[in-house]
């Protein structure tokens, strides 16, 4: 299962290791094998992923194959199974194991004394023109209903 947490809400308390740097929560707090959701100002979360090995990696919570949440994916080794149709995400790079084709767009992070940063420019900068896939009923209405 995943948390949400927001850039807002994390301070950038000394152990920022540079400026340019958001704080977002410690590595204890990604489950291992799990993940959890930035939510940003613009744009759509941002998934960061522990494996079992502590590795920490943040992608766009969005497969590039349908748009399935990342998030609640299965973690194996670097990578993340789409929780929709299974497709294989490498977590450093966000792009699909072959054949699939197509990339969710990664994220630098850096771990310092247990505290899992982002770039604070990439965070309000990229992937802002993705948007969440719309499913269901909502999805087949008309502007006029």
């Amino acid at each position: 299962m995943d948390a949400t947490v927001s850039t807002a809400e994390t301070s950038d308390a000394a152990a920022a290791p540079a400026a340019g740097w958001q704080r977002i929560c410690r590595v204890d707090d990604i489950p291992v094998l799990g993940a959890r959701r930035v939510a940003r100002a613009r744009g759509m979360d941002v998934a960061v992923f522990r494996n079992d090995r502590d590795q920490v990696f943040a992608v766009l919570d969005r497969c590039p194959h349908k748009g399935g949440p990342l998030s609640q994916g299965i973690v194996f080794g670097t990578s993340v199974a789409c929780p929709l149709h299974n497709w294989t995400i490498a977590l450093d790079t966000g792009c699909a194991q072959a054949p699939d084709e197509g990339c969710a767009q990664a994220f630098q992070v850096r771990v310092d004394a247990g505290e899992v940063f982002l770039d604070r420019q990439e965070l309000a900068s990229l992937a802002l023109e993705a948007t969440a896939p719309v499913a269901g009923p909502a999805c087949r209405r008309s502007a006029t209903d």
